[in-house]
């Protein structure tokens, strides 16, 4: 199993404290592991006896009898019954239940139960817990592997850092595409299957989609425009000039389902001067770059986006919320605001052009404040200054700021 370093630490902070512990992300991206982890780690770290664990997995066969909330309740209380003091209840894909809300509400009321569940809709988990136990549950958003947990996972074949990154932007970074190094025929019809499964049964069946042409054409469409500002109407229009008519209300429709499966994060624009979130276009970002290859039939190669790409789910991952600035010298890249203000990020592939370099440095410079502004980049250089903005070599700022290159 690869390691989850920084998901375990979230639950440390949250462990025996009383909110239902919501675990959400893409299918295989890594949830079902950080549970097994996580019950090794009670049982190791915290002395937690392993009768006092309760881990049941709603996906496989044998736990089909349960995918009815009264069942599950009761066997839930039948396995906590044995022995003394507080359970450690853990349930994989709890949506796969119907009302399985009720069976949390019953048991976070019972007391001397801590729970963890996972999940793969993001509108159904929280909008379904947030009206009956609003308050008392907190989201550890998970995605796919970093760059550091990829690098990690595989330092020990060999292999330089930056033979790593390229083979990172490839395949992409679900945890079982390690496995898959070199073989192309099995990560294709992995990434596929995952991505099907995710587009029928996630999005499609959910929201009773029956055009599922349309559905993969809209996915398509974002993938390819990953970090492009786009609008419900924009990709309608688009799509009707290509032959197939879509209305905007439906192209939202689809948006939604597909940032509900965790497929794409929509990212809204920040006014930096005016400190709020603006209504107008979005940008939307992939969870994995291994997808997006595979169904844009490998002609999109843009380093550049890629990495703007995988900064944003390295931002998402340490900072939560980000935006897309937009400030009186033009855009940039990302705003994070968290509890010490707000950070600034620029990134781009090289800017050893002097120009790129300006223009790129000119954003940040429009921004009159004194918080923290970088400037992310794939030139393979150490940490330089230009008036206060940080320019860091990007595979560094992703293994972390301050670690040791291994390679």
């Amino acid at each position: 199993m690869i390691d989850r370093p920084q998901y375990l630490r979230r639950l440390d902070a949250w462990k025996d404290r009383d909110v239902v512990k919501v675990i959400t992300g893409v299918r295989r991206c890594g949830k079902s592991t950080l549970m097994l982890l996580w019950k090794q780690r009670l049982i190791e770290r915290y002395g937690v006896a392993p009768e006092s664990i309760v881990h049941i997995n709603l996906e496989l066969l044998d736990n089909e009898p349960f995918l009815e909330y009264h069942r599950l309740y009761e066997e839930i209380l039948r396995r906590c019954a044995a022995g003394e003091g507080r359970r450690y209840v853990l349930i994989d894909e709890i949506q796969n239940v119907p009302d399985f809300q009720k069976t949390l509400d019953s048991l976070q009321a019972r007391g001397g139960i801590d729970l963890y569940v996972t999940g793969s809709n993001a509108t159904l988990l929280s909008g379904t817990l947030a009206t009956l136990i609003s308050g008392r549950f907190v989201e550890i958003s998970m995605t796919p592997l970093s760059f550091a947990e990829y690098w990690s996972a595989r330092a020990h074949e060999g292999m330089t850092m930056q033979r790593a990154w390229s083979e990172y932007l490839h395949d992409g970074a679900l945890p079982a595409t390690v496995g898959f190094a070199g073989d192309e025929t099995m990560l294709h019809d992995y990434l596929d299957g995952i991505l099907n499964t995710v587009l029928f049964k996630d999005v499609a069946a959910r929201l009773n989609i029956s055009n599922i042409a349309a559905l993969e054409t809209v996915t398509r469409y974002l993938f390819d425009n990953v970090g492009n500002l786009v609008n419900p109407k924009a990709i309608a229009d688009a799509m009707t000039s290509m032959g197939t008519k879509i209305s905007s209300p439906t192209v939202s429709n689809y948006l939604e389902g597909l940032a509900a499966a965790f497929i794409f994060y929509p990212v809204r624009r920040y006014d930096v001067k005016g400190k709020r979130a603006l209504r107008l276009e979005r940008k939307y970002y992939a969870v994995d770059l291994g997808m997006r290859r595979m169904l844009c039939s490998n002609r999109v190669r843009d380093t550049g986006r890629l990495l703007e790409n995988v900064v944003f789910l390295e931002l998402m991952r340490r900072e939560g919320d980000v935006f897309v600035g937009q400030g009186a010298g033009g855009e940039i890249d990302f705003v994070t605001n968290g509890t010490d203000g707000p950070r600034y990020y620029q990134v781009s592939e090289s800017v050893h052009d002097p120009n790129t370099l300006e223009r790129e440095l000119s954003s940040l410079r429009a921004v009159r404040d004194n918080y923290p502004k970088t400037l992310i980049t794939l030139d393979d250089e150490r940490p330089v200054s230009h008036e206060g903005i940080r320019q860091v070599y990007a595979l560094d700022w992703l293994l972390g700021e301050g670690e040791e290159r291994k390679a």
